[in-house]
């Protein structure tokens, strides 16, 4: 057992020189390298758990999280998933409300096509879990109240409405929350993801899960560092200067 674990964030498994791209071919050679080793994945919710128990994680274990929604993840993630018997976390961008239809993808993000609810469906048939990622994926921080309940609130009601399941995990659009989005958070979910760099641990807030984004490991040789000592200490590395945007970001806001 140990007392950290990384959870993982991709967004789209394309070739594209974008920021939240990861190469399919990579992805398919690193999950399948991590499966051979004996690394398993363990589902966010199950992780969630042993956090509120302070129970440490099982030895090789990992979470994976999807943000967005991209067709991608049902091309090029589900079948490497199926094949290395992992599970992951789908956080979906949905639109608005009443536009659910089987055949239709979500809205476009991004300029890349989505997900639509039969691959959903499919992939939670399997054991995908999935979470509510808003509506029209805004800045929470820029709205109003009452627009912040609806694009939390209803977008956790329309894929419990889709998938006849309860919904308990959040993410914010580029992970950024104020104390209004969060108090309606801790009302309506379990947990929540952040985008703070860095491994989780038994003190982790579970309304600000720490994340592993896939952009610093966008190499095979950057991946490798995930299987060694050194791991902990060059995402502490990477939260630095990231950390340093992002509060001179917030501050010309």
């Amino acid at each position: 057992m140990v007392l950290s674990l990384p959870i993982l964030t991709f967004h789209a498994l394309d070739d594209q020189r974008s920021v939240i791209s990861f190469s399919p071919d990579l992805f398919r050679r690193v999950m399948a390298k991590l499966f051979e080793i004996g690394y398993r994945t363990i589902s966010l919710l199950e992780t969630v758990n042993d956090l509120r128990l302070k129970k440490p994680f099982p030895e090789r274990s990992f979470v994976i999280t999807f943000d967005d929604g991209y067709k991608s993840v049902y091309e090029e993630a589900f079948p490497v998933l199926q094949d290395n018997r992992m599970t992951a976390t789908i956080f979906l961008t949905v639109g608005e409300r009443g536009k659910v239809k089987p055949g239709e993808r979500l809205p476009s993000l991004e300029g890349r096509s989505m997900l639509n609810w039969h691959e959903i469906l499919e992939m939670k048939r399997w054991g995908i879990e999935f979470g509510a990622h808003t509506l029209t994926h805004p800045d929470l921080t820029r709205l109003s109240f009452e627009r912040i309940r609806s694009e939390i609130c209803d977008s956790k009601l329309i894929i419990e409405d889709a998938l006849n399941t309860p919904v308990e995990c959040f993410a914010a659009p580029y992970s950024r929350y104020d104390d209004r989005s969060l108090k309606i958070i801790r009302k309506h979910f379990t947990c929540a993801c952040s985008d703070k760099l860095s491994l989780i641990n038994l003190r982790s807030d579970l309304y600000g899960l720490e994340r592993i984004d896939t952009y610093y490991l966008r190499t095979e040789r950057l991946f490798n560092i995930m299987l060694t000592p050194l791991f902990p200490w060059y995402i502490l590395a990477r939260s630095i200067p990231r950390g340093i945007r992002r509060f001179i970001q917030n501050g010309l806001r």
